[in-house]
């Protein structure tokens, strides 16, 4: 079936005009079951955002990116700098799943999950419903009387709260509940950095959310790109149905009427019935409103609906290919793998360098001496007694200067290490020596470094 097709080739985003401009969108506000179940996926997933910080499994909170401290809790399993090898693995994990999720089901994260969406469709354009009306009453303002001028002065108001708020919430998932009470608690004077920080946060997303708005995910993020070569025609995603809505018209054969309201109602201002675009996020709010408009006429539902191009032209739906089962193949083995470094990770790290600048001293006629700095991490979830000992020589002396041998959960220990050897013991100018990290008669870890010495 010939489809109704544009006559002119858009090479632009529908919120960009020929000069290269933002045009306003003013999205109407959707109803129906589809934006239902979105705004309770939304609402749970502002939740997470904001209480992930401040939720604790195993004393360690849910979600935190400690970056100053190089830290990081992730589902309440800390995870140091010196684990890289497995944040790298993560961000593997996730990208693959990012592209199985999309081979899959399309671009359903962005219209229901992608902060972005949430806050600009569940927070900011209701905030905009409620001080310029739904749609068309904020479209036709023409005229701007004192009236209008102080609803929009509110609502800019408004955006501006929130995106503060939002801000706190995007800094506590890095610097900590405990840490940003403290900036907020504290007198500007004495935490100037960590508030003018918050401060240029705040009015980035303020920017973002007043005006920049939707072009976030037309014109800089790079999934709706990347879903061009992702998809294929047993993807799901919201599609229209044109065999059943062509020819389109009040008086065609079709049950498209060309209402444009699924346009009216797209928060990116684009027309489904164009075919798969970058724009579309999936959001189903033209899934809603062509459902409205199909009771109205008389007409089946779902005219627009979750489909894949294979599912409309056949009538029957799978997403089984090759690509699902080899995507998932090595999800599983990704995540078995990342499993089995998680348990098997060292549950001490070590790191014992030489103090800079400094070679060997020389204590008496017959012992020198050698500084190094000391850095142990307790990963375990459980204090640890540890204690340094020289395993090879088997002779010599080690002196920590903090004197610590309790480390706590999750703690960090930093102290400066004094190793002392009888020059009999020594080989040549360098060393060889092996320390041994032990909790009890245990021993937990070995680290091998040089001893410094004179040269006779």
């Amino acid at each position: 079936m010939e489809l109704e097709t544009s006559s002119a080739f858009r090479d632009r985003p529908v919120n960009i005009d020929e000069s290269g401009q933002q045009k306003w969108i003013y999205a109407k506000q959707p109803k129906g079951k589809w934006y239902t179940r979105r705004t309770i996926v939304a609402w749970f997933a502002i939740a997470f955002l904001v209480l992930a910080p401040f939720l604790k499994i195993n004393g360690n909170p849910l979600m935190l990116f400690d970056i100053a401290n190089r830290r990081f809790s992730i589902f309440g399993q800390i995870i140091w700098a010196q684990d890289s090898y497995l944040l790298a693995l993560i961000m593997v994990i996730i990208v693959v799943f990012v592209v199985l999720f999309t081979v899959i089901y399309g671009r359903l994260w962005c219209g229901w999950v992608c902060p972005q969406t949430i806050f600009l469709e569940m927070v900011f354009r209701r905030i905009e419903y409620l001080f310029e009306g739904n749609y068309r009453n904020g479209r036709h303002h023409k005229v701007v009387t004192p009236r209008i001028t102080l609803l929009r002065i509110a609502k800019h108001i408004t955006f501006l709260i929130t995106s503060i708020l939002i801000a706190n919430v995007f800094l506590n998932w890095f610097i900590g509940p405990e840490r940003l009470l403290e900036i907020i608690t504290a007198p500007i004077r004495e935490n100037w950095l960590g508030f003018t920080f918050m401060l240029g946060i705040s009015l980035f997303y303020y920017w973002i959310y007043a005006f920049f708005r939707e072009q976030v995910c037309t014109m800089i993020c790079p999934y709706g790109r990347m879903q061009g070569v992702l998809l294929d025609s047993r993807s799901i995603a919201v599609i229209y149905d044109f065999k059943r809505g062509e020819p389109r018209g009040p008086k065609s054969t079709g049950d498209c009427i060309n209402c444009h309201q699924c346009i009216a109602v797209c928060p990116t201002g684009i027309d489904i019935k164009d075919g798969s675009q970058l724009e579309c996020i999936n959001c189903t709010a033209c899934i809603d409103e062509c459902n409205i408009v199909m009771k109205r006429i008389n007409k089946p539902e779902n005219l627009i609906r979750f489909d894949s191009f294979q599912g409309i032209e056949s009538g029957k739906r799978s997403i089984l290919n090759g690509r699902t089962y080899a995507y998932s193949a090595v999800l599983v083995v990704l995540l078995i793998v990342l499993s089995v470094m998680v348990m098997n990770r060292k549950p001490i790290e070590a790191t014992i360098l030489r103090v800079p600048g400094t070679i060997f001293q020389q204590v008496d006629s017959a012992n020198y001496s050698n500084l190094f700095l000391v850095k142990i991490i307790n990963k375990t979830q459980s204090d640890k007694n540890l204690q340094i000992k020289l395993i090879t020589p088997k002779s010599g002396k080690l002196q920590l200067t903090t004197g610590q041998t309790t480390l706590k959960s999750q703690e960090k220990l930093e102290s400066v290490l004094i190793l002392s050897l009888n020059k009999q013991a020594l080989t040549g100018k360098s060393t060889p020596v092996e320390l041994g990290i032990f909790e009890g008669e245990t021993l937990l870890e070995v680290y091998s470094t040089n001893f410094l010495g004179p040269l006779n």
